[in-house]
C-alpha cells in the first residue's frame, strides 16, 4: 500500500559543503527514527561513511551503506537498485532513508530512480536538501560570471543544478555571518534556483530534525496532471515566499519556514553528466611517515593554491602522538582535528596517513611532490 512507502530524503551539495557533519548530527537527533544512510563518496577511501559510523550511538538502529567510486544510481552503478530493494524487504526495521550524494553529483539521478516502477512501490520521496558552504557563496566561488578557469566553470555549474532541484537549501557554515550576510545568502539562493522551496540554516552544522525528515513534499494529492510526459500527481502546495531567514534558528515555531513558492520537478538529464567532462577526479595519497600537522596544513593549502583541489580528506598520524587526526579541507581552508578523528579511525592502520584529493584535472604527481617537500616526509 502506498502508506507503507518508505520516505527517502536525499541530501545533496556541492564539495565540501559540510553534508556529512550534517547528516551526522541528524542521525545523533533522530530520536526513535530508525534509519538506513547510504553515503556516496567519490574516491576510493571510505572517509565519511567511518564519520558517520563513529556518530550512531547503535548501528542496529542506524545502518550505513558505502558507495564509494562512481556516482550513486547513475548508469554504471549496479548497487544502488538490488541495496534499495534489500532495504524495502526490510521494511519493518527501516523508518526513513536518508542518501548522500557525491558533491559531483545530481540529485536528479536518484530522483528518477525513485520513480521506476521497481522502487516506486516501495518508495516515495520525502524531500531533496542542498547543503551549501555559505562562506564560498558569498565568496562568488560558485557564480559562472566570476569565473576565470576551467574548473570555476564547472564547479558554478554543478552547483546550480543542485540547487536547481533542491526542495530545501540549507545555509551551512554560518556561524561567523551577520544578518546582512545570511539575506545576502539568501538572495543569492533565490536568484541561483528561484522555485526552491525553502531555505533554512544550519547553526553549527546542526539542522532541527523537524526541518529535514518527514517534510511529506511529495505525497500525492488526487488529482492527476500530465508531467514530463506520464500521469503523476500535483505536488503539496506551500506557502509563497513573504518571509526572510532568520539569524535565530531557534525563533522557529515548529515548521515554520522563509519559504517560497512549490514548484515540480521536472528532471533534467543527468545522463552522460560527467562523461562529458572527465576532468573531476580523485586520487589518494598515503605516507608511512609521523606528519607535522601546521606544516601538513600549509602544505594541503598550498596544494589547493597551485592545482585545482576543491577537496581534501583524511586521516594522519602526526608528531604529537598515535592518535588519528582528521583531515578536512575545503580549496585553502584546512582543518586538522584529532576528537573527530578518534572513533572513525579505528580499524585504520596505524602507521598510515592517507588523504583524498578531489578536483579538476588535478596532477596527482605534481600534489604528491609538494607535500613531500613542504612536509618533509614521503608520500605517494
Amino acid at each position: 500500500m502506498q502508506s507503507q512507502r518508505i520516505p527517502v530524503t536525499v541530501v545533496t551539495g556541492f564539495l565540501g559543503a559540510g553534508k556529512t557533519t550534517l547528516l551526522r548530527s541528524l542521525v545523533q537527533r533522530r530520536q526513535t527514527r530508525r534509519l538506513a544512510l547510504l553515503i556516496n563518496e567519490f574516491g576510493e577511501a571510505t572517509i565519511d561513511g567511518d564519520l558517520m559510523r563513529a556518530s550512531a550511538d547503535d548501528l542496529e538502529q542506524v545502518r550505513i551503506h558505502d558507495f564509494s567510486y562512481g556516482l550513486i544510481a547513475y548508469g554504471g552503478d549496479e548497487r544502488f537498485v538490488p541495496t534499495m530493494l534489500a532495504l524495502a524487504a526490510r521494511r519493518a526495521q527501516i523508518d526513513h532513508v536518508l542518501i548522500e550524494t557525491s558533491g559531483l553529483a545530481l540529485p536528479t539521478a536518484v530522483m528518477e530512480s525513485l520513480q521506476t516502477p521497481e522502487l516506486a512501490a516501495h518508495f516515495i520521496l520525502d524531500a531533496t536538501l542542498a547543503v551549501v558552504d555559505t562562506p564560498l557563496l558569498l565568496d562568488n566561488r560558485f557564480t559562472q560570471g566570476n569565473a576565470e578557469r576551467g574548473a570555476d566553470m564547472a564547479v558554478a555549474d554543478i552547483f546550480g543544478r543542485q540547487l536547481e532541484y533542491a526542495d530545501v537549501v540549507v545555509l551551512n557554515k554560518i556561524d561567523a555571518l551577520d544578518e546582512a550576510q545570511l539575506l545576502d545568502a539568501e538572495q543569492r539562493v533565490r536568484a541561483c534556483a528561484p522555485n526552491v522551496r525553502f531555505l533554512e540554516l544550519a547553526g553549527k552544522a546542526q539542522l532541527d530534525i523537524r526541518l529535514a525528515l518527514g517534510l511529506r513534499l511529495h505525497q500525492p494529492t488526487l488529482q492527476a496532471h500530465q508531467h514530463t510526459g506520464q500521469n503523476t500527481y500535483t505536488h503539496v502546495r506551500m506557502p509563497g515566499a513573504d518571509a526572510s531567514v532568520l539569524t535565530d534558528q531557534g525563533r522557529l515555531n515548529g515548521h515554520s519556514h522563509s519559504g517560497l513558492g512549490a514548484h515540480s520537478h521536472g528532471l533534467a538529464t543527468h545522463k552522460h553528466f560527467h562523461e562529458q567532462d572527465p576532468g573531476w577526479l580523485s586520487f589518494t595519497l598515503r605516507s608511512h611517515s609521523p606528519q607535522p600537522a601546521e606544516k601538513l596544513k600549509q602544505a594541503i593549502a598550498e596544494a589547493a593554491r597551485s592545482e585545482p583541489i576543491l577537496r581534501t580528506k583524511g586521516f594522519v598520524r602526526t608528531l604529537d602522538g598515535k592518535r588519528a587526526q582528521l583531515v578536512q579541507g575545503v580549496r585553502t581552508r584546512v582543518t586538522i582535528n584529532a576528537d573527530a578523528a578518534d572513533s572513525a579511525s579505528e580499524n585504520r592502520e596505524t602507521d598510515k596517513s592517507e588523504l583524498v584529493f578531489i578536483g579538476y584535472h588535478p596532477s596527482r604527481s605534481k600534489v604528491a611532490a609538494l607535500l613531500s617537500a613542504l612536509t618533509g616526509t614521503h608520500w605517494k
